[in-house]
């Protein structure tokens, strides 16, 4: 089958060829599961959220107008899905603490691993994040979402945006070189 983008198959689905949404649930189904996994951090809860969230953007795929990423927009749909549910059972969010983290950084060394350890390593510091930090992180460098992107998912300003992302760069570092100084003191 020949490979489309986004729009021919949103196209298609306007058209009454719904039979095309599969494409779309089927190309997006990973992210918006990890997004409503580390907002809800329940398995159950978050495949729930999914399945809705999907429905929500099929009910309202006419109201795509194409002038962001279809990605851009379904994220959005299921970011925002996951936080009212979060609110409508008065769960405890975790918010961005505004700790500094000091720029005196000895370099991060992964030069002993190999890729698939980096990325093991990576992965276990990714979870370890606070639910927007993680959110904002896989957006931007895991979906390739632009910078203004990612704003409007997260319904923040630009530059509160940019400003997040840096923090929680700055506690992925920290995550990670705590878990490579633990498994060097484990050796020893």
């Amino acid at each position: 089958m020949e490979q489309h983008d986004d729009l021919y198959y949103i196209e298609k689905i306007k058209s009454g060829q719904v039979n095309y949404f599969s494409y779309i649930v089927e190309n997006y189904k990973d992210i918006v599961f990890s997004i409503a996994m580390k907002v809800l951090k329940n398995r159950d809860d978050a495949e729930e959220m999914a399945q809705e969230a999907f429905i929500k953007a099929y009910n309202s795929i006419h109201k795509f107008r194409g002038n962001s990423k279809f990605s851009t927009w379904l994220y959005s749909i299921t970011y925002n899905h996951c936080i009212s549910q979060v609110r409508k059972k008065k769960y405890e969010i975790n918010t961005l603490d505004d700790v500094q983290v000091s720029d005196d950084s000895d370099s991060l060394n992964l030069d002993g691993f190999n890729e698939d350890e980096k990325r093991e390593y990576l992965e276990a510091a990714l979870k370890k994040l606070p639910e927007e930090d993680y959110t904002l992180v896989v957006l931007y460098y895991y979906e390739e979402q632009s910078m203004e992107e990612v704003a409007k998912i997260a319904k923040l300003s630009l530059s509160n945006t940019k400003v997040k992302l840096h923090r929680a760069r700055k506690k992925l570092y920290t995550i990670l070189n705590d878990m490579l100084k633990e498994e060097i003191h484990s050796l020893l």
